[in-house]
């Protein structure tokens, strides 16, 4: 099984994030302020072209610096623990080495927070509560010298 991963617009990934991060609530809530930025970045990991994975990164701020906000990662529910999010992450951040922002945060699901510690992202805030999400905690990786140094991330092949 191959997994193809690209950025895309918008619209191609609202439906999954509704259906993995906001189910239950009107489809909107999926739509996040930002998303429409020029540049803002979504991706998308598709399987024989059936979209199973997105993530979106907006420009933003973290510690009065410039920097990316993780937002939306979503991976199908039949297609967890296979590596998709992994690879999303990966194909994510070699894509940001055109930029001078290696500063990545996101509001973490609390759990989610083993997927991300995995990946090198550490918890920098206590536990608090998204109305509509859940408990979350506040996380950052900062790209800067471990991508410069190799070029680009290490991908593996989905199980």
């Amino acid at each position: 099984m191959t997994v193809i991963i690209q950025r895309v617009g918008v619209n191609d990934v609202i439906d999954l994030r509704h259906e993995v991060l906001r189910h239950g609530l009107p489809r909107h809530t999926a739509q996040f302020d930002g998303d429409d930025v020029p540049d803002a970045r979504h991706y998308a990991a598709l399987i024989e072209r059936r979209l199973v994975g997105c993530a979106t990164l907006h420009p933003s701020r973290w510690d009065s610096r410039p920097a990316w906000q993780l937002r939306g990662m979503a991976v199908s529910s039949g297609e967890r623990g296979r590596g998709i999010g992994r690879l999303l992450m990966h194909f994510m951040e070699k894509d940001l080495l055109d930029t001078p922002v290696l500063q990545l945060w996101c509001n973490a699901r609390v759990p989610a927070i083993g997927f991300y510690q995995k990946l090198d992202w550490r918890v920098v805030s206590g536990v608090f509560e998204v109305p509509t999400a859940g408990p979350h905690v506040k996380m950052i990786r900062n790209l800067d010298g471990e991508l410069r140094r190799n070029g680009e991330s290490e991908q593996s092949p989905v199980r």
